[in-house]
């Protein structure tokens, strides 16, 4: 890119030879700070759409040592699709494509306005957290936002009925448990996210909507 600057002078007779040294020199030291402050935060922008808020801090304060990682008490949020498997047999890849937008921006705009951080998309899955803030309100912040993505994807299927296009809904498990939040992989490859017993098992709650045919499960862990 290019940085464009205007400057002005004053003085009677505009600039002198030496006015215009000094203001090449100026300009360039001017020139360098913005674009490194520009590459900083174009840097951390990019960090926190793919990792999320909470990573994305983290890396930017230099935590990206493999197997680096804390030990944190949070709930868990995992959410799927309903008959997302037939509805990818059955529908165009480009309508697909924008049905998994379509759901995934009220499902991840509920998580993020209620203090959560989306970690993963798996397929038509979600992964986020609710990470404990000291003062037990993490499980209410996540069924708010549950509650609001339930009347999100209500309008959504309601505009997306009105255009015949397919619809479907969302399954969610609630858990809540100590994690290892922090970096894992190889030396040349590392993903920042949380593992943990409570992950697999909030997965596993989550397979049990479709069975007792429930929008949302809590474990008993969550309800305590």
């Amino acid at each position: 890119g290019h940085s464009v600057s205007s400057w002005t002078i004053a003085g009677a007779g505009g600039y002198g030879e030496a006015d215009l040294v000094s203001l090449e020199r100026v300009a360039s030291a001017f020139a360098l700070g913005y674009q490194n402050r520009a590459m900083h935060g174009t840097i951390r922008t990019l960090l926190e759409t793919y990792l999320g808020r909470g990573a994305a801090e983290r890396v930017m304060n230099g935590n990206i040592v493999r197997g680096q990682a804390d030990t944190i008490d949070s709930v868990i949020w995992y959410s799927d699709l309903v008959q997302f498997t037939r509805i990818a047999d059955e529908i165009e890849r480009e309508h697909l494509l924008g049905l998994l937008n379509d759901y995934a921006a009220p499902l991840v705009e509920s998580i993020e306005e209620h203090g959560g951080e989306v970690l993963k998309f798996v397929g038509d899955g979600i992964l986020a957290i609710f990470p404990d803030d000291g003062q037990a309100r993490a499980p209410s912040n996540a069924l708010d936002a549950a509650r609001r993505a339930e009347a999100r994807v209500h309008a959504l299927n309601e505009s997306r009925l009105a255009r015949g296009l397919r619809t479907t809904d969302f399954y969610l498990s609630l858990h809540v448990g100590d994690l290892l939040f922090g970096n894992f992989g190889s030396s040349k490859r590392l993903d920042f996210t949380v593992i943990g017993p409570a992950v697999n098992e909030a997965s596993r709650i989550g397979g049990m909507c479709r069975s007792l045919e429930q929008r949302v499960i809590v474990s008993s862990a969550f309800a305590e």
